[in-house]
């Protein structure tokens, strides 16, 4: 099969080996698959993220000088099934999957993993334990951002909003945007949200944000003050670069909490003074459970959360390694969906 391969610290389009499902496991044809921020990190950061998954004791995971596919928010179709396998799926029918691979004694994450090729690929082998039937009329392209959408109502729910609390998103990147989703679709009002590019400030209230802000004309958490007055505040941190949990501390109101959902690959420093004056609650959160995917989905085949205005282009694999490229200044995209079967124009 064709493969977009992580090679050298490199973008590589290559021939690898078909994959062959065992039991319980399901070879399915990849539709699309959307380009996560993690995926950036993982090429310019590879050995930072394998040191911490090893440090927090996270299963198996990629061997960056081995062959990588990566691509972990995909909708598929399914081809054929292991030996043994039993499943409500037929071949041909189209599903979306948490990327997680069992294979005893093995767990193994889809798209960070030098055996289990993730959806920059033809072909993907998935435990057939996680497959989800995508609902009649819901778009494949919509259906391949469960994934990502998920992990915004991870951070929701990880947040213990009370009717009492005020929202501050900052950062309207898909993780950002992805939280805003789910709090409009939890009925939390109001929700205020922050970022510096137009493009994602028009995104976030499309999807939700009552107020959206530009930090360069006012600080963002003036621009909550205004709107909450003495509520209380919960501010979840969507940008992931050095210094911003630090700066959120120092703006937060006494006795907020911080969400930290950005993923940030450099080495950090915060003042824990500042936090402990104002008795702030620090929760980093990851993923998603599988009943809040499951969840997610549904919410999108509902239409009670509107992923279309997020899908910025689609592309071949031959246009992945540009694609990355163009993500290193997101100003005018939002989420990039692969799509292999897809022919470059050139």
């Amino acid at each position: 099969m064709r493969a977009v391969v992580m090679r050298n610290s490199k973008l590589v389009v290559d021939t690898v080996a078909d994959p062959v499902p065992g039991p319980n496991e399901a070879l399915v044809r990849t539709l699309a698959c959307g380009i996560c921020g993690s995926d950036l990190h993982a090429l310019e950061h590879a050995d930072r993220m394998v040191e911490a998954a090893r440090e927090s004791g996270a299963p198996s995971f990629m061997d960056p000088a081995r062959d990588v596919v990566l691509g972990h928010e995909f909708c598929v179709e399914v081809v054929e099934f292991g030996p043994n396998t039993t499943s409500r799926l037929r071949p041909g029918d189209r599903a979306v999957s948490m990327p997680v691979m069992i294979r005893p004694p093995r767990i193994e994450a889809v798209g960070y993993s030098n055996d289990f090729p993730g959806g920059y690929g033809e072909l993907m082998l998935l435990s057939t334990g996680f497959l989800l039937p995508v609902p009649n009329g819901l778009a494949t392209e919509h259906a391949a951002l469960t994934e990502p959408m998920a992990v915004g109502l991870h951070a929701v729910e990880m947040a213990k909003l009370t009717p009492a609390d005020v929202p501050l998103v900052v950062g309207c990147g898909p993780v950002g945007l992805a939280v805003i989703a789910a709090l409009r679709n939890k009925g939390i009002e109001p929700i205020v949200a922050s970022d510096l590019s137009p493009m994602r400030r028009s995104l976030a209230g499309t999807l939700g944000a009552h107020v959206v802000n530009d930090p360069r004309e006012e600080p963002a958490i003036d621009a909550w003050r205004k709107l909450a007055k003495l509520r209380p505040a919960v501010i979840f941190e969507c940008v992931g670069v050095p210094g911003m949990i630090d700066r959120l501390m120092k703006d937060a109101p006494r006795g907020a909490r911080i969400l930290v959902a950005g993923v940030c690959m450099e080495d950090d420093r915060i003042r824990p003074m500042i936090a402990i004056h104002k008795e702030l609650q620090i929760q980093f959160v990851l993923g998603y459970q599988p009943y809040e995917f499951a969840a997610t989905l549904q919410a999108i085949a509902e239409g009670r959360i509107d992923v279309a205005p997020l899908v910025t282009d689609r592309i071949g694999l031959d246009e992945v390694p540009s694609a990355f490229d163009r993500l290193r200044h997101p100003e005018e995209q939002a989420k990039i969906l692969v799509e292999p079967w897809r022919r470059s124009a050139h």
